[in-house]
């Protein structure tokens, strides 16, 4: 599938994924500075008072990429709102892409079987009149999603600087240059809630939207957009 999307001219192939939580203060994090002087960090963890949840989208083909931070839970609805953001960013360049391949790994936030984040990719499907594909990675091999080493990369980056405020991280990785492209990177400010879903009828319905591999049940799914009759 990987290699179809990006033999089609009106396919983009996107990989996604979360980040671990990034405490935001003094922390050594156990990186290593560049400087002639070394810099100074706390010596113990003490509790954070801030904390930030990074997402991001890329582009392996091009190499482009869009980082979003959120200040609250990695949930369904941060993942797709960061989605939202990505595609109001680049959707005047992409006026020729039809379709939208996305590489995943099997995450809480984001599998197969949660209703959460179906219904809020059937959404955009709908408002940005595009098809989705989500292709997952099976267990133990999301080390195979690009975005995986783009991460190690952004880490890399960062290591010997300290994270001491919001605006610090934010500046840091929209700094990151991946092939030569910088990252572009926002703050998502929104406080999302655990555990939403759907139940009953309106996960059936959810259910009629979505087009799944007959072999792959939960690993390939396809969402087309509504047809909208004038």
């Amino acid at each position: 599938m990987n290699a179809l999307a990006d033999g089609d001219p009106e396919t983009l192939r996107l990989s996604i994924d979360t980040k671990a939580t990034v405490h935001v203060g003094q922390y050594s994090r156990g990186g290593k500075s560049r400087g002639i002087k070394a810099v100074e960090a706390w010596d113990h963890d003490m509790r954070p008072k801030e904390k930030l949840v990074p997402g991001g989208i890329l582009e392996p083909v091009s190499g482009k990429s869009f980082l979003f931070f959120g200040s609250s839970n990695k949930t369904s609805d941060f993942l797709v709102d960061g989605l939202e953001l990505w595609w109001n960013e680049r959707k005047s360049e992409l006026y020729n892409v039809k379709q939208l391949v996305i590489n995943m790994d099997n995450g809480p936030e984001c599998n197969g079987r949660r209703s959460q984040f179906l219904y809020r990719m059937t959404m955009f499907a709908d408002m940005t009149g595009l098809n989705i594909r989500l292709i997952y990675y099976p267990p133990y091999h999301s080390k195979y999603n690009s975005i995986e080493r783009y991460w190690a990369g952004l880490e890399k980056s960062w290591n010997g600087y300290l994270l001491e405020s919001v605006t610090t991280v934010i500046n840091r990785a929209g700094n990151f240059a991946w092939r030569g492209i910088a990252a572009k990177a926002r703050l998502v400010d929104t406080v999302y809630q655990k555990g939403v879903k759907l139940c009953g009828k309106d996960k059936k319905n959810l259910e009629k939207r979505l087009m799944r591999s007959p072999s792959l049940h939960w690993w390939d799914i396809s969402i087309s957009p509504k047809t909208v009759f004038l």
